[in-house]
């Protein structure tokens, strides 16, 4: 226990800075599938194949490939220079980005089209009727799966460390290390990962019912 109580206000910190990043990633990653799945839905041909060749990107290639890009691969160019935890939240948001955007659109194009004819007669423009009518309704139905990649990329920020982001996974690191008490180190961040996604988890059901159910 006198090893638990030590390591546990540096595991605490770690936390504090995943769930940092977790938060500014998911929101700027929500962004960003928004933005690429209205791209993808465009009737101008060339939008879509930027929206298609970005998510076949990054969803064809491994996380830690495109956070080494990002923090090894960009940062080796003279005019471009990020720290871990910039790196680390432009990483996660790009990956959560691609797959909401499919999350999005497939949100989107479940709404009936007769409800954009009804708009469209009554005078309303696209943006009205994206902003008014289908995005509210999309977004109850995609609730669920948004949260599903919002954990995945939750369990995702556990690769940061690997750039020296003093996480909760790194700190694990540190402390396992210090103490040689790997077995008891890596149960409490075990632990403490399954409370944070069990609490979003409860926190999805409730939005779920709120929005979805009723």
């Amino acid at each position: 226990m006198d090893v638990i109580s030590a390591a546990l206000p540096y595991l605490l910190e770690g936390l504090k800075v995943t769930l940092y990043i977790f938060v500014i990633a998911i929101i700027l990653g929500f962004l960003i599938g928004l933005v690429v799945a209205l791209l993808r839905l465009a009737p101008i041909k060339p939008l879509n194949w930027i929206a298609i060749a970005f998510i076949d990107a990054i969803r064809g290639t491994p996380f830690l490939v495109q956070l080494f890009f990002i923090y090894f691969g960009l940062n080796s160019l003279p005019f471009i220079s990020l720290n871990s935890t910039t790196a680390g939240i432009v990483t996660v948001a790009i990956n959560a980005g691609a797959y909401f955007a499919e999350i999005i659109r497939a949100g989107i194009q479940s709404i009936d089209k007769g409800q954009t004819e009804a708009a469209r007669s009554l005078g309303l423009t696209g943006f009205q009727n994206m902003y008014y009518i289908v995005l509210p309704q999309a977004f109850r139905r995609m609730l669920p799966t948004i949260t599903n990649q919002s954990i995945i990329s939750l369990k995702d920020t556990s690769l940061l460390s690997v750039i020296g982001i003093a996480d909760l996974t790194q700190q694990g690191e540190i402390q396992a290390s210090a103490t040689f008490e790997a077995f008891k180190i890596w149960l409490i961040v075990g632990i403490i990962y399954f409370i944070i996604i069990y609490l979003l988890t409860l926190l999805a059901n409730v939005l779920e019912r709120r929005f979805v159910l009723r």
